[in-house]
């Protein structure tokens, strides 16, 4: 599809850890192409390792980017009012590499928690709140990657994030990360800087990234670049996000008391706040989103524990038996395994399935109470640390398709639960890219309000 004469060009790209996906929108916020590609599973080891090969997240880069240009053909940026990309993808997962953005080995995926020992030595330095904390966060796997390169790593060696290195390939120089990636590695976007507790505790060798705010013009895509992927040398880059702020930037919550659920393996929640809440010792964070925060927590209940039991033609099929505005009376916990992160911070917390009724309609019932049950303790939870309560709750994920679960999870929260129109990272992204198209250097995105949810 070509884009009239004039029209602004925002593209998000997505990398997650299956897959890569890139959309373009127009100032319409209407997609005019989108292309994505499988990436291979990560490489999973002993005591929590979970690597995957940078160049991978490249060729399904190029790929995408390919498609896309194909799709759009160049015309189009040509005529374009201005056209800006934004990168999005998995937080703290993080990697090593030379100035020239050579990497030193694999990334750390996201959940890689074998940095046991030296997060015991993040928390001795640590600001109480910091979401540096913790074996899986950027910092922890930035001390363990730097002893375990210690005697390769030259000065200066990048820490990089995902989302850092790809768009440090598509500019042809590194160093850049955004306030959203960078949390985890110990940045304050509050105060706006690296406090001085992050500086003392990393090597001579590391180099931190400078950091903008999401958005931030950086520069334009690399000659190089341009020709291999076939997109125009005028695309502005900007400075990318996280995936689950630039899924929650898809559906369109920017209000304080704006919520979003992700109903999908497991159960996340973000409430749009007008100051940052933090309470590691509940999982519970905050990333900023321009002037605001998302102020977040994540449940090991969802639809794993559901998927357990049945498949998803059978969760469809008994749902539409369901009466959702009555009581099941089944006191349920669902967790696929012991362990709770989020509202409850339990690692022995046990599956609490019983007693199971004889039948399946009354048994997922209970299930679905259960999680619904969770997702209220949850709002509850972030409302007693000093988040607002929510005004309303957009839903994503593979449950947000559930009429039942909605009107039992609406019973049970007292505020309107719709179901987002637009729920994938690559939007989000690609609103966020839209915002910059025209932008000048180092003006960082202002989040705006995208069309409302459809009521569910």
């Amino acid at each position: 599809m070509t884009a009239a004469p004039g029209t602004q060009l925002g593209i998000g790209l997505d990398i997650g850890t299956s897959g890569c996906r890139v959309v373009a929108i127009d100032a319409r916020r209407r997609r005019l192409a989108a292309a994505e590609t499988r990436l291979p599973a990560p490489v999973r080891g002993a005591n929590g390792a979970v690597e995957q090969d940078p160049e991978r997240w490249w060729e399904a880069t190029v790929t995408v980017l390919r498609e896309l240009a194909v799709a759009l053909d160049r015309r189009t940026f040509d005529s374009a009012g201005g056209a800006a990309l934004c990168v999005d993808a998995t937080s703290a997962t993080l990697l090593l590499s030379q100035a020239d953005g050579t990497p030193l080995g694999p990334a750390l995926m996201y959940n890689d928690s074998r940095a046991r020992a030296v997060a015991a030595r993040i928390e001795t330095v640590a600001a109480p709140a910091s979401a540096a904390r913790g074996a899986s966060s950027s910092l922890a796997k930035l001390l363990h990657l730097s002893e375990q390169y210690r005697h390769s790593a030259q000065a200066p060696t990048l820490a990089l994030h995902q989302a850092d290195w790809i768009i440090g390939r598509l500019l042809g120089r590194f160093g850049d990360s955004d306030w959203n990636n960078a949390l985890k590695l110990g940045f304050d976007p509050d105060a706006n800087t690296w406090p001085g507790w992050v500086k003392r505790i990393l090597p001579a060798t590391i180099s931190l990234p400078r950091v903008h705010p999401p958005g931030t013009k950086l520069g334009s895509l690399a000659p190089a670049m341009a020709e291999r992927t076939g997109l125009s040398p005028k695309l502005a880059l900007c400075a990318g996000t996280t995936d689950s702020t630039a899924a929650v930037i898809a559906t369109g919550a920017a209000r304080p008391g704006d919520a979003v659920t992700s109903l999908g393996s497991t159960l996340v929640l973000k409430l749009v706040a007008d100051r940052p809440v933090s309470a590691p010792e509940y999982g519970v964070y905050s990333q900023r989103l321009g002037e605001r925060w998302l102020v977040g927590g994540a449940s090991n209940s969802g639809g794993a524990v559901l998927r357990q039991f049945f498949d998803d033609a059978q969760l469809c099929a008994l749902s539409r038996s369901i009466d959702p505005n009555r009581e099941s009376g089944l006191d349920y916990y669902p967790l696929p395994a012991a362990g709770e992160r989020f509202p409850i911070a339990d690692p022995t917390q046990a599956p609490r399935l019983t007693p199971r009724p004889a039948d399946d309609v009354s048994f997922l019932h209970g299930l679905l109470e259960g999680v619904a049950r969770i997702e209220r303790d949850g709002y509850t939870r972030l409302t007693e640390l000093g988040a607002p309560p929510p005004r309303r709750v957009l839903t994503t994920g593979g449950g947000a398709g559930n009429p039942a679960w909605g009107q039992i999870r609406q019973r049970l929260l007292g505020v309107p639960v719709t179901t987002a129109d637009h729920q994938d990272a690559a939007y989000g992204a690609a609103l966020l890219a839209l915002r910059n198209a025209n932008a000048g250097d180092n003006e960082p995105m202002q989040h705006e309000v995208p069309a409302p949810a459809r009521q569910r």
